[in-house]
């Protein structure tokens, strides 16, 4: 089985304060870190004061102004990746590798392409030869095996969601792949009182024919791979 390596060793913490979206402090040795954290999402369900985090020290001889990245919180037993760009290089390789079964009809012809003000993460083609522009992204909220995205307001979430739309219905085909850094979801849902704007743009992408899958994943401080396709739900609720 395909797995993606996570670079380590990684140093444990506690969790004490975030002062701003990208920085976290935390209790490591009896000392307090600044560590920065990859992920601006709210993140109110995971950093709980007292909760474990694994940092990365950051390479020697490195001008960053921090010391360590923020890169796992442990919740309820589990590890949950808070790299927002992990699930970018786990699809990559996995369409390398041929790995994601929902993409076995599919070719990848290169990561990171520009179509017209708008960049996506992936252009791939289908057997007919036909282009087909991946968005990937992250998600870390679960509630009730429930996985939603976002966590908090996307307004590029919401235009690459619209700029997808538009290219399918100039006859490309474009789809949206939600990676669930954790494995405890069974589902999938739009954030509707988070952003309501994404996710209505999200409903009307799948509905004018934009693919949107979500997958979950096994986390561990050394691999993520790939674990079950989940069912998603872009209805708006009544």
């Amino acid at each position: 089985m395909y797995y993606l390596k996570i670079e380590g060793p990684l140093v444990s913490g506690k969790f004490v304060d975030r002062p701003n979206r990208f920085i976290t402090m935390v209790a490591v040795d009896g000392q307090i870190v600044r560590s920065h954290l990859p992920d601006p999402g709210r993140l109110k369900e995971l950093l709980i004061p007292g909760t474990e985090l694994l940092l990365r020290p950051a390479p020697k001889g490195s001008e960053r102004k921090t010391k360590f990245s923020t890169v796992m919180v442990r919740h309820e037993g589990q590890l949950i990746s808070l790299v927002s760009a992990l699930p970018n290089r786990f699809v990559l390789e996995s369409l390398q590798n041929g790995s994601l079964p929902m993409f076995n009809d599919y070719q990848l012809i290169r990561p990171e392409i520009t179509h017209g003000n708008h960049r996506f993460d992936f252009l791939l083609q289908d057997k007919n030869e036909i282009p087909f522009y991946l968005e990937v992204k992250s998600v870390t909220f679960v509630e009730d095996e429930l996985a939603k995205f976002p966590d908090a307001v996307t307004e590029r979430g919401t235009r690459h969601a619209n700029a997808l739309a538009d290219l399918v219905q100039k006859g490309k085909g474009a789809g949206i792949l939600f990676v669930c850094q954790r494995p405890d979801a069974n589902r999938f849902e739009p954030m509707w009182d988070r952003d309501p704007k994404f996710s209505q743009a999200l409903y009307d992408a799948q509905k004018a024919g934009v693919r949107v899958w979500c997958i979950t994943t096994n986390i561990s401080e050394t691999q993520m791979t790939y674990q079950i396709e989940i069912p998603v739900n872009l209805v708006p609720p009544e």
